[in-house]
């Protein structure tokens, strides 16, 4: 008996080493993974760039080249994708029609990915900038190649290691709305008088102060390969965009600058497939443009390049203060909410035919025939819309997803109400519902409440979307 005894106790050692070596393999297998990839989506010449108002007309030649940028992630339960698009915006349905083809081909859920776009005004506004049948046709191949950044960045999932932080940047924003002594504001292109806004096209004889705040932070999410090499980086800043084009030409602006310097910093090495840089817009309706940081005069696209390589080198010291995670959770929720278009009335409509029918009298707003044509185009929405809102969760850190061109008051305020000790907005997701003021902000006026296919959705929209994305958000958590 007792010489069995040891004998037993011969061949518990090595099962125990067994056990603990196969325990160690599904530990890995269960950890997070993570792929990323990017595709160029630059369109040729000829296509139509940027909406009614800019007027740039169509592509003649190309700063920069434009790309879809994906980042998929998977907790070994959930798998989710974010997809960053250096476009102006994006109707929803060609957001819908991308998710489609990649769920079709991949497995992954439609309401597990997050699209969105940079608003960078050098690059199409899809469908709203549409003159031609070409236009049609790089929409088409443009459905094509967002899902291939998609399935191509599913397919380069590997074991990853994840962590997040940021740094202020409040120096390059600034609120771009200003509020003004009630009475000195002109009237607007409707002719209505009381506005106390100073914003895009608007004039004052009184400026008090800015408007409303801006959000500084700029919010990094970098994840590395499970050796420690760096795989994706995903930052966000809620500026507009930085501008300084030459029309006609396309650019990324200052999202694809940022983009390109880091993968020049933080380059794959060996077998891992090429790191994938991007930046995403966050809440940034009302904030102009990359405020620069010295007083000189720069030619074309050179400030965007500085201020995407400032952007860069800061992020980048961020990164060796990181510490990553290998067991992270990640989730995702979604909500659909229906929401009243602010449609014009008969008066509105009749005061439109009649600047239309007669384009050569003078009006009491530069933009009065522009604002006409949009209440004409108004007249023919819905009486509503339906938005689709989502919530990332990654550890206890927290996205969400907005349709809209949203006012930092409301990136400010989902930041504070949300239960994770991190988050971060993303504006224009999965749609592009137009500018979504405040109703204090609406009361006050200005270019961004004006109606019209950029400005469309009811006074209390914004309560009703704030509201719905903190919901999201404490759901996750909870």
């Amino acid at each position: 008996m007792v010489s069995r005894f040891y004998t037993l106790l011969l061949f518990i050692p090595a099962a125990l080493v067994l056990y603990l070596s196969v325990t160690e393999v599904q530990a890995a297998e269960t950890g997070l993974r993570a792929g990323a990839a990017q595709v160029d989506i630059t369109p040729p010449t000829g296509v139509s760039l940027d909406g009614v108002i800019s007027k740039n007309g169509p592509v003649t030649g190309v700063h920069d080249r434009i790309y879809s940028r994906a980042l998929v992630l998977d907790d070994g339960n959930t798998r989710v994708a974010i997809c960053v698009n250096d476009l102006c915006m994006v109707e929803r349905s060609y957001f819908d029609r991308v998710k489609k083809i990649v769920s079709e081909k991949t497995g992954l859920p439609v309401n597990r990915m997050l699209m969105t776009s940079t608003h960078t005004h050098a690059a199409p506004r899809v469908p709203y900038g549409r003159a031609s049948a070409q236009d049609d046709a790089y929409y088409e191949s443009l459905i094509q190649k967002m899902a291939t950044a998609i399935i191509t960045a599913e397919k380069n999932l590997a074991p990853a290691q994840i962590a997040w932080g940021s740094f202020d940047a409040g120096r390059y924003a600034a609120c771009r709305r200003f509020l003004a002594e009630k009475g000195s504001v002109s009237l607007n292109p409707f002719g209505v008088a009381g506005e106390q806004i100073k914003s895009v096209a608007g004039r004052s004889k009184q400026i008090i102060q800015p408007a409303a705040p801006i959000d500084p932070q700029c919010s990094i999410l970098s994840v590395q390969h499970a050796d420690g090499t760096p795989l994706a980086v995903l930052g966000n800043m809620s500026i507009h965009y930085c501008g300084g084009y030459k029309k006609g030409e396309i650019s990324a602006d200052y999202f694809g600058a940022y983009a390109k310097y880091l993968a020049e910093k933080l380059a794959s090495t060996g077998s891992h497939p090429p790191f994938v840089g991007m930046l995403s817009n966050g809440t940034s309706g009302n904030v102009g443009a990359v405020m620069k940081q010295d007083k000189k005069k720069y030619p074309p696209f050179a400030w965007i390049d500085e201020s995407g390589k400032q952007f860069a080198e800061q992020t980048v010291k961020v990164l060796q203060e990181l510490k990553y995670q290998r067991n992270v959770p990640v989730e995702m929720v979604e909500r659909e909410i229906e929401l009243e278009i602010r449609k014009p009335d008969a008066e509105r409509l009749a005061w439109a035919r009649d600047i239309l029918a007669n384009p050569k009298q003078k009006t009491v707003h530069p933009w009065s025939k522009i604002y006409a044509t949009e209440a004409v185009e108004l007249d023919k929405y819905p009486a509503t819309e339906k938005i689709k809102l989502q919530a990332i969760r990654i550890g206890d850190l927290g996205i969400a997803g907005l349709p809209c061109e949203t006012f930092t008051e409301t990136g400010l305020a989902i930041k504070a109400g949300s239960p994770f000790s991190a988050t971060f907005s993303m504006e224009l997701a999965n749609g592009s519902s137009g500018y979504l003021p405040t109703p204090k902000q609406h009361a006050l006026g200005g270019y961004e409440t004006w109606p019209a296919r950029s400005s469309y959705l009811e006074i209390d929209a914004e309560t009703k979307i704030r509201q719905t994305a903190l919901e999201l958000l404490r759901q996750l958590h909870d």
